[in-house]
């Protein structure tokens, strides 16, 4: 396989404050880029980056909501990180996540799957802030930007 430099410069990148800017450009690139592709093909990945298409059920709305994120792969599993690009506020999606026990995935182009949703708290989320820190630097930059907020950390693992 040759070696690609696209996930390491985007890395770098997510380091500059002034990448959080463009999200007014990228989430709509990346909405069209999922519909042009039939949801296989979306920014990150074509900046060689792992993305999770999480589809969950709105806590309030009770409909089916999808986003496209950045996930941390980790063996069977992912960590997803509610960074919302930097903002104070955390993203909805999120709010979504936690009111879950499952959700559907679609990952590296495959068919949908059902995954059970974990927050990560307590003494363990630490260790999975560090983990998924050292996965994407830029976690740090946006915790700043955020003014601190303790960012919402999920673990989604594939139900069998």
């Amino acid at each position: 396989m040759a070696w690609n430099p696209l996930p390491a410069l985007a890395r770098e990148f997510a380091t500059q404050p002034w990448v959080m800017r463009g999200a007014g450009v990228v989430l709509p690139a990346e909405r069209l880029l999922r519909r042009l592709s039939g949801g296989r093909w979306g920014v990150l990945d074509l900046a060689g980056l792992p993305s999770i298409e999480v589809t969950v059920v709105g806590r309030k709305s009770g409909q089916p909501r999808t986003t496209s994120l950045l996930c941390v792969p980790d063996g069977d599993g992912f960590y997803l990180v509610g960074s919302n690009w930097g903002k104070p506020q955390h993203p909805a999606w999120s709010a979504n996540l936690r009111a879950a026990r499952t959700a559907s995935v679609r990952y590296n182009s495959s068919s949908s799957f059902p995954v059970t949703v974990m927050e990560i708290t307590g003494v363990e989320r630490k260790r999975v802030w560090d983990q998924v820190v050292e996965f994407w630097p830029g976690y740090e930059m946006e915790f700043e930007l955020s003014g601190g907020r303790e960012f919402r950390i999920f673990r989604l693992d594939r139900i069998s």
